[in-house]
């Protein structure tokens, strides 16, 4: 017997709903129903109250050794332990990793964010993903949307199956610098290297000076490859923390024509920590498709209307080849142990052929700033 079965078991002995369970042991609806089905487990810690609700004891629950109240053997015990739901190398909890290289934005968030920990550069995000899975990092920062780029792509199709949790946000203000090699000068330059958003988003600067712009993968990487060549007519735009790495000159600064550009990160870890509801504003991110039926997505989506929960962001995006699946991705103000947002999830889960939590968090101060 899986543990999903036994829990699913002992739920409908005690006579409670899936959402009554997620409100006696602080955790959603959905949560719940994904440890039913098999796809996920709650951490060791969370036994004890999930078992005391549902009137046995966590080595059952967990193990299904026996009948209820039977000591678990010692080696089960390590094998629960040791599959990653509690264990927190050296690293994992002294490092945060990113994609990028020493000086990028996502470097500048991470020392933001967590002063504490140490930065781990990583070349792609699938890189960055699987650090944290595997416990080489213990917190990753993953820009998931910009206000001038819009959404950074392929951020969607890994969040939802990175087996990773959102634990937090973070908005990071985007100030382009002007970088070139010592000696060099605004009349001397004749070409500019970064990353093409950065180039677009700094043309005024670059019609001003008459500059030759030539892209590259990242703004960091321009600012290295420039301070590489050390040719004084060739500069780059990237961060003044990417100047101070590789000793470049900031010429100017805050060259991007438009102010307020700022990046949001989303800081995920492998264990799902969820804040106390009445810590304060709480932001909630999940992934769902809907029925194919008419109108699914209007009527999944009503809960929330009728239930007063904000929706801040829905997107939807092609998860199969013919074009014809397509999942949604969305957050929410609010925590899924409030009654509203309980409910709006009952009922989107009724229209729903999939739907997963990927995490609930504390809101930025940053929102409230708007």
């Amino acid at each position: 017997m899986t543990f999903g079965t036994r829990i699913r078991q002992l739920r409908r002995a005690a006579g409670l709903s899936q959402a009554e369970l997620a409100r006696a042991v602080a955790v959603s609806q959905p949560t719940v129903n994904g440890w039913e089905t098999g796809k996920a487990e709650p951490g060791r810690k969370r036994l004890p109250a999930i078992a005391d609700v549902l009137g046995t004891t966590p080595e059952w629950l967990a193990f299904g050794h026996g009948p209820a109240g039977t000591p678990t053997p010692a080696g089960q015990a390590i094998a629960w332990h040791e599959r990653g739901q509690d264990d927190m190398s050296a690293a994992a909890t002294t490092t945060i990793a990113y994609q990028g290289i020493p000086g990028a934005f996502s470097h500048i968030a991470c020392r933001e964010a967590h002063p504490e920990l140490e930065p781990l550069p990583c070349e792609t995000f699938e890189d960055a993903f699987t650090a944290v899975e595997q416990g080489r990092a213990g917190l990753g920062m993953i820009p998931i949307e910009n206000a001038l780029g819009g959404r950074v792509a392929d951020i969607h199709h890994l969040l939802p199956d990175s087996g990773l949790y959102i634990v937090g946000e973070h908005f990071q203000p985007v100030q382009h610098h002007l970088l070139a090699p010592k000696g060099a000068t605004l009349d001397g330059l004749k070409t500019v290297y970064s990353h093409t958003q950065a180039l677009a988003q700094c043309r005024h600067l670059i019609q001003e000076l008459d500059l030759e712009p030539v892209a590259r993968a990242d703004t960091a990487g321009a600012a290295r490859e420039v301070a590489e060549r050390g040719d004084p007519t060739i500069a780059a735009i990237a961060s003044r923390l990417s100047g101070e790495i590789y000793g470049l000159m900031s010429l100017r600064s805050r060259i991007e024509d438009r102010l307020g550009n700022t990046t949001r990160f989303v800081i995920m870890s492998r264990l799902r920590q969820e804040p106390d509801p009445n810590a304060g504003p709480a932001m909630t991110s999940f992934v769902f498709q809907v029925r194919s039926v008419p109108a699914a997505l209007y009527k999944g989506l009503g809960g929330f209307a009728t239930n007063g929960i904000n929706i801040t962001k829905l997107e939807s995006y092609i998860t199969d080849a013919s074009f014809t699946v397509a999942q949604f991705y969305a957050e929410i103000e609010g925590h899924p142990s409030d009654k509203r947002v309980d409910r709006a999830f009952d009922e989107l889960q009724y229209f729903s052929t999939k739907m997963k939590v990927l995490g609930v968090y504390p809101a930025h101060p940053f929102r409230s700033q708007g």
